[in-house]
């Protein structure tokens, strides 16, 4: 054989990578993560995470600064914290699945469930996919000491397609706050208050980001599926930085919260009077559902809900219909139906 000629045997397993990487390769294209954050350094996966399920479906680029997740029929995955923490400031530059993602959901959140089954806390971004031409959603969520009852979801529309480009969304965790961010716009404060009781988070928790399949719930309340003919569904993860309070969970005493807070300096990046403006704009502008406004659900609103202290001083009653959905979301949705004759007219409220 010529020395220039290749045997067919040995191309089939350079044929079966290729066709892995394609499948794993993102629609769309390559796209590059938005700037750094300011003040904060992304690590590596090695430096921070593990894997902790999907086997094949995880997948690390750019010498391990790149994370892809990926469902398909057999299933989902993931990854976490290798450590857990009291308070931190946590965050990922992120790139959902285009095209078609009805059903599926992609998270980033803190949790201790695991170690605390029946009182455990949660903090979430929960990014819940869609029909072709409909957008993602974007929910966050508030859990305290196993008050899975009394959910305190808030859904927002982005201003953009998160499926086109990363965008950063970071969660601030102190003894007195939580915050959501997307990008470096505050979209959500709770304000930690005596009514709350045990109801903020308070326990050590990991960081998690998976992708899994929600057809029960995520899309129109299940009445769409995740559809496997448009499988994989790949989500990209980059920038990951964890700043925080790393501790043994099993220690009884997990030391000052504040003490912690100040280690990391974590209040300095709590949100500043120049950035208020900026959530309050946001927060009227793409809130499409509210907790506190949910008189169907809650007929007595949640003890935080009276004031500020959960954002809803920025979020006028008159906003929202007596389940919670924003009026004028609900109006825009029944025009576009009458215009369209039909389809999808009707949102997934919960």
């Amino acid at each position: 054989m010529a020395s220039g000629a290749s045997s067919p045997l040995l191309l089939l397993p350079l044929a079966a990578a290729a066709v892995l990487l394609l499948l794993l390769a993102p629609r769309g294209g390559e796209a590059r993560p938005p700037p750094p954050l300011h003040g904060v350094r992304p690590l590596a996966f090695d430096e921070g995470y593990a894997q902790i399920f999907g086997s094949g479906n995880l997948a690390l680029l750019r010498d391990g600064r790149r994370v892809r997740l990926a469902l398909d029929e057999s299933t989902g995955s993931g990854f976490a914290s290798q450590d857990l923490f009291l308070h931190g400031f946590f965050s990922a530059a992120i790139k959902l699945p285009a095209d078609y993602a009805a059903g599926v959901v992609v998270a980033f959140y803190l949790s201790n469930g695991d170690v605390y089954e029946k009182t455990h806390d949660e903090l979430d971004f929960e990014f819940l996919g869609n029909v072709r031409g409909r957008e993602w959603r974007v929910q966050t969520n508030v859990y305290g000491n196993g008050s899975t009852h009394a959910g305190r979801e808030e859904r927002y529309d982005l201003p953009f397609d998160p499926t086109d480009d990363f965008h950063h969304y970071s969660i601030l965790w102190t003894s007195r706050r939580i915050v959501f961010y997307v990008d470096e716009t505050p979209i959500r404060e709770v304000v930690r208050t005596a009514a709350m009781g045990t109801a903020f988070p308070s326990k050590p928790m990991s960081l998690y980001a998976t992708i899994w399949d929600g057809s029960s719930w995520a899309t129109l309340g299940g009445r769409y599926r995740v559809n496997y003919k448009y499988a994989p569904f790949v989500a990209e993860f980059a920038d990951l930085v964890i700043r925080g309070c790393a501790v043994d969970p099993t220690a009884a005493d997990h030391h000052s919260s504040a003490a912690c807070d100040a280690r990391a300096s974590l209040e300095s990046l709590a949100v500043a009077d120049e950035q208020r403006a900026a959530m309050a704009a946001f927060r009227r502008a793409h809130t499409s559902y509210s907790y506190c406004h949910d008189r169907r659900r809650y007929p007595a609103a949640l003890p935080e809900c009276g004031g500020a202290g959960d954002g809803h001083g920025l979020l006028p009653g008159r906003m929202f219909g007596p389940d919670g959905m924003k009026q004028q979301h609900r109006r825009h949705r029944a025009a576009r139906g009458r215009r369209g004759g039909g389809g999808v007219q009707d949102d997934d409220v919960m």
